[in-house]
């Protein structure tokens, strides 16, 4: 297994991983309208532009594992894929969503720029595989129910397919009943294996099916695990961002609020090169 730091072109614009700055992954958690998701999008994108950050934006166009059957999933197929390539086109930017099944895989990948493994189906030998087979870089959500090192089988999975363009992501381990924890240690096992980690801070905090109908989660500690996680060696951040998280139709409680992203993200920063800065040679 390589154990050399990669790097990934996204886009035109966009390279993460290696000696590349911190990245973002940002956006609410499902498309709830276009306008508010190109709203969001926009002023997610002018922060990251004014910071300098290499920004993907995120959102489910079919959020299919939503604790009620009463629960929003979003536009689904084609109208969320086509809000999707809307904000790619109208902003320049990469975007990313999730496929849960292997009919999606095509036709997402005509559109997004990544393709998102969800955490609870990261096992899932037959999705991992044709989404390899596109071609375009694959992020793999940690199962919480898995070890990171356990990552090893599943980036053998991908890498089958001679796509080598794979992104882990951490999004914490179960802790009991409804509740999840954040072990740092996940990030530097996972970096071994050779390719970008991120920390989804936003799910760390998340406490899956803890309102009985819907997850709750813990938002003012995604501050803290971003923080761990990014000195932690991670080379982006993953955010559930909404400008009013108490109205929003998932995820909520674990969202960062749009107002605090910019000095949220200035204080990343400031972790991510006092990072760089020890790991270069004197």
């Amino acid at each position: 297994m390589n154990t050399k730091p990669k790097e990934i072109n996204i886009s035109d614009k966009v390279k993460i991983g290696g000696s590349q700055p911190l990245f973002l992954i940002g956006g609410p958690c499902v498309i709830e309208n276009e306008e508010h998701a190109l709203f969001l999008a926009t002023q997610i994108n002018l922060v990251c532009n004014n910071l300098g950050i290499p920004y993907i934006f995120k959102a489910s166009y079919d959020k299919a594992n939503r604790s009620s059957v009463t629960s929003y999933r979003g536009p689904g197929y084609p109208a969320g894929l086509q809000v999707l390539d809307n904000i790619k086109n109208t902003l320049n930017i990469p975007v990313l969503s999730d496929v849960h099944e292997t009919s999606q895989v095509d036709k997402a990948a005509q559109v997004l720029d990544i393709l998102q493994i969800p955490a609870f189906l990261c096992r899932q030998t037959d999705l991992l595989i044709e989404a390899a087979r596109t071609g375009k870089p694959v992020n793999i959500k940690k199962g919480p129910f898995l070890a990171p090192h356990d990552m090893k089988n599943i980036v053998e999975k991908v890498l089958s397919q001679e796509n080598a363009n794979i992104i882990l992501t951490e999004r914490g381990t179960s802790f009991g009943y409804n509740n999840l924890v954040f072990d740092v240690r996940s990030i530097p096992i996972m970096k071994n294996l050779g390719f970008p980690v991120v920390i989804d801070a936003s799910h760390s905090v998340q406490k899956p099916g803890g309102k009985g109908t819907y997850s709750g989660g813990d938002a003012e500690f995604i501050p803290h695990v971003a923080a761990a996680g990014i000195a932690a060696g991670a080379d982006g951040i993953f955010l559930e961002i909404h400008d009013a998280p108490l109205k929003a139709l998932s995820d909520g409680p674990n969202s960062l609020i749009l107002n605090n992203l910019e000095s949220f993200l200035r204080t990343l920063m400031r972790v991510k090169n006092a990072i760089q800065n020890k790991e270069s040679p004197a």
